[in-house]
């Protein structure tokens, strides 16, 4: 009997091991997260910038992923976006896709049905880009830079509303393309009394704005 317990016991500790083992070496998953500053963390260094921070979260919980992919720059908009997925001549495909666009058109007073256009053209880069795994695609939405402290002579209503309207579009080209679409400029508002969700320039969100939103992405997002 000691013999068969013995035994059961090594052989356990075989396949344990090989469980594990297995669960570390799995190919890591990989993320292509695509946008403007909110997307690479203007204000904050590189590694508590969303992506980056999403990433490190999910890797506590064993779901591995490399390092993300990210396409964005400081005042792009969705054309200049656009052009830069052109100009680097991007390919293959990734498991996840994140986009976050449109706070510059907003900014410049550009056309929403412009935007709407433009927006739908990287709506099919980003479904291509995922291989056509639709539930892998999530757009956040714009966030809100009227409470910002650098906005303080500015028209903060009317930003608000601008933001709004772009929003809901965005949202609506997500319903009808099977897209998630993660709310987190109710997030973002928060900051109008919270001066820690504030980055340094006084514009962009801190660290601790990038884990909130990062805690929502989780929810909404599928891990399968």
């Amino acid at each position: 009997m000691k013999f068969f317990s013995t035994l059961f016991f090594i052989l356990f500790l075989i396949f344990f091991s090989s469980c594990k083992k297995n669960n570390f070496d799995a190919k890591p998953k990989t993320f292509l997260a695509l946008g403007d500053s909110y997307t690479i963390g203007e204000g904050v260094p590189d590694s508590l910038a969303w992506p980056y921070q999403l990433v490190s979260q999910i890797n506590k919980n064993e779901v591995y992923f490399d390092k993300p992919k990210i396409i964005a720059k400081t005042g792009w908009t969705t054309d200049e976006l656009l052009f830069a997925i052109d100009s680097i001549n991007l390919k293959g495909t990734y498991d996840y896709v994140s986009l976050l666009i449109g706070v510059n058109n907003q900014y410049r007073e550009l056309s929403l049905e412009d935007f709407k256009f433009e927006f739908k053209k990287l709506i099919e880069k980003a479904i291509i880009f995922s291989g056509n795994m639709t539930k892998n695609i999530f757009v956040l939405s714009i966030p809100d830079w009227s409470v910002m402290p650098y906005s303080t002579d500015r028209d903060r209503n009317k930003i608000s509303k601008q933001i709004d309207e772009f929003n809901l579009s965005k949202e609506i080209i997500c319903n009808e393309n099977g897209i998630n679409f993660i709310d987190i400029t109710k997030i973002s508002r928060n900051a109008k009394s919270n001066s820690s969700l504030v980055a340094l320039d006084s514009l962009h969100p801190s660290e601790k704005m990038y884990k909130m939103w990062v805690n929502e992405i989780i929810d909404h997002l599928n891990l399968d």
